[in-house]
């Protein structure tokens, strides 16, 4: 029995997708070869890039706008660095709400001046800071939507002038948002578009080009761009499964469709926490995430009971990162309500037998 995955990262895909790109790892396109010893500069591999790269700006109503769309190695983490090599000439901003953008912020240190602008470091990040300043002299300003290991999601997008960087690794295509906003978006594909290996890189030409120093071309987004994704060979499985997806995604109404049913399964879930006093939420209720539920059982005498009872539903994945403990439901995108539901009976069961 398939089980029901609520697992942070590596994460759940659509059954369909899986299927299809395990075909694909067989014979892709009735060529009698399979997917991964194909040539890249094939027409079979070319088309998917194209498709994939098509379908990312389509779905982000990003299309003719002066965007491009890049898939890439070497996780979010590579991004980290990256949008500071190609951005920073003078002074960059960051909000800290969480350990990626931490990250983020450190490894934007070593190309220039860049500054945190507000954190939520003193609450271990359990709330989006709000009322901060932008200066109107940052190269750009930086932002994590949705932050997987603390279940806070940015709501309101900020209004600057300044280019805007923005960490969307684990909300990407859930939320209908306006992305033109954003100057450079990037996402790692496994939180919620396709297996561990490449990233999506979503990024406005005329941002690039602004910093003095010299770029090494395989971190250089205008070589990225110039050769189309390929400048290396790409992580083709990554890319093949990451394009079914995002037909998926099509195919089933678009960003707009799905955040109704992101919606719907948060506030389910959230309303069984909230109404169970053997459960607390860690984040503020205000700035909640539709991804990443994270709470906590109010008395750890219980964990055993409800350990075993997530075991024996078929429960996978529902343990709290250790930077919060307690428990993470991760409901992306292709997570069905009816695996929501199922840890709801859990959580109900818990309190019938306690």
């Amino acid at each position: 029995m398939k089980k029901h995955n609520f697992s942070a990262g590596p994460s759940i895909l659509p059954k369909s997708v899986i299927e299809k790109s395990a075909k694909g790892i067989l014979n892709i396109n009735n060529s009698n070869l399979s997917l991964i010893e194909i040539s890249h500069r094939s027409k079979d591999f070319v088309e998917i890039m194209d498709n994939a790269t098509s379908l990312a700006l389509e779905l982000l109503n990003l299309q003719n706008k002066g965007y491009k769309a890049l898939f890439l190695q070497g996780g979010a983490s590579m991004q980290f660095l990256m949008t500071a090599y190609n951005l920073l000439e003078n002074k960059a901003g960051y909000l800290n709400t969480g350990v990626w953008s931490t990250k983020a912020l450190k490894e934007a240190k070593l190309f220039g001046e860049a500054v945190e602008i507000a954190s939520s470091k003193d609450k271990n990040f359990n709330y989006i800071p709000k009322g901060y300043s932008i200066d109107s002299d940052l190269d750009y300003f930086h932002i994590t939507t949705n932050n997987t290991i603390f279940g806070t999601q940015i709501k309101e997008i900020p209004d600057t002038s300044v280019n805007l960087v923005c960490d969307m690794s684990s909300d990407i295509f859930s939320r209908d948002i306006d992305f033109s906003k954003f100057g450079l978006i990037y996402a790692g594909a496994q939180k919620n578009m396709g297996p561990a290996g490449t990233t999506l890189v979503i990024i406005k030409e005329d941002i690039l080009g602004k910093v003095s120093r010299v770029i090494p071309s395989m971190l250089d987004y205008r070589t990225h761009i110039e050769k189309e994704s390929m400048f290396n060979t790409p992580p083709v499985f990554a890319v093949y499964t990451s394009m079914l997806t995002l037909e998926w995604l099509k195919q089933n109404g678009g960003i707009k469709s799905i955040e109704k049913k992101n919606i719907q399964k948060s506030n389910f879930l959230y309303n069984a926490i909230d109404s169970n006093e053997l459960f607390s939420g860690f984040a503020k209720k205000e700035d909640r995430s539709l991804m990443n539920v994270t709470f906590n059982l109010t008395n750890q005498e219980h964990k055993e009971h409800f350990d075993k009872l997530c075991n024996d539903a078929n429960i996978n994945g529902v343990n709290g990162h250790r930077s919060v403990g307690g428990y993470r439901a991760s409901i992306y995108n292709a997570l069905d309500l009816n695996s929501v539901n199922v840890l709801i009976e859990v959580m109900n069961e818990l309190k019938r037998i306690i």
